[in-house]
């Protein structure tokens, strides 16, 4: 019960900071935060991650779907650390919250642009999956070390 708590959390945090960043920067399209660095910028995506397969909203709901009953059927049944478990709910979490979006409006609102990094902007729920992804490598890799140290345990 404890993952799904932080699964709706999660996914609070990031309806929360979608619906803020769109009732403040709808008007105005772009706020710079640090000038040449960061700025909010309010994006209708209507693709996945740089704006790859536009306008193609059932591939990711089904895509959604799919993450977060996987995802929670490996919490409840996989004896994994809790490290990869709270990777996995913060994996689920970026599903949903994006689901969240394209159902309701039929994109996902981004806003976060980091000009000196790349052009494409993103949201919570995008970090969430990768920071959740990135975890997820790292505990598989240490999981996988240890188990060779272990003579295959």
């Amino acid at each position: 019960m404890m993952y799904e708590l932080l699964i709706v959390i999660l996914v609070g945090i990031d309806q929360i900071t979608k619906y803020v960043s769109q009732n403040m920067l709808q008007e105005n399209s772009s706020i710079s935060i640090i000038e040449g660095i960061f700025d909010l910028t309010y994006v209708e995506n209507r693709g996945a991650a740089f704006g790859l397969f536009q306008n193609k909203q059932f591939i990711f709901v089904a895509i959604a779907i799919l993450v977060t009953i996987v995802g929670i059927g490996y919490i409840h049944k996989v004896k994994n650390n809790k490290l990869s478990k709270i990777s996995i709910a913060m994996i689920i979490s970026g599903a949903i919250g994006n689901l969240i979006d394209r159902i309701r409006l039929g994109y996902v609102i981004d806003f976060f642009d980091f000009k000196f990094i790349w052009s494409y902007v993103f949201n919570f729920a995008d970090v969430l999956v990768v920071l959740g992804t990135i975890l997820l490598c790292i505990c598989m890799f240490f999981e996988e070390k240890k188990n060779s140290l272990n003579g295959g345990k």
